[in-house]
């Protein structure tokens, strides 16, 4: 069904109209309800993944960031002496 779409939703280059009005004289008709009802659960299922994720680097960051400033205040006590 979509290679049928996508041929009789493209203007031709010469003709410069779309193939479905030329072999029918009307507009090419697409009802699509975008938003169905219930919760998308792939895309919950994802965006909890995605916040794990995010937490657990975030919890590894604040470790590298307090290494970090340690090994700094150590060189600046060495300097300071």
């Amino acid at each position: 069904m979509s290679a049928k779409f996508v041929v009789n939703n493209k203007a031709y280059l010469v003709t410069k109209v779309f193939l479905f009005k030329a072999n029918y004289d009307r507009e090419l008709r697409i009802e699509v309800n975008i938003r169905k009802n219930g919760k998308m659960e792939k895309a919950t299922e994802f965006a909890e993944k995605i916040k794990k994720i995010q937490e657990k680097v975030g919890v590894i960051l604040r470790k590298t960031q307090e290494k970090i400033k340690q090994q700094a205040d150590r060189r600046r006590k060495e300097v300071e002496k």
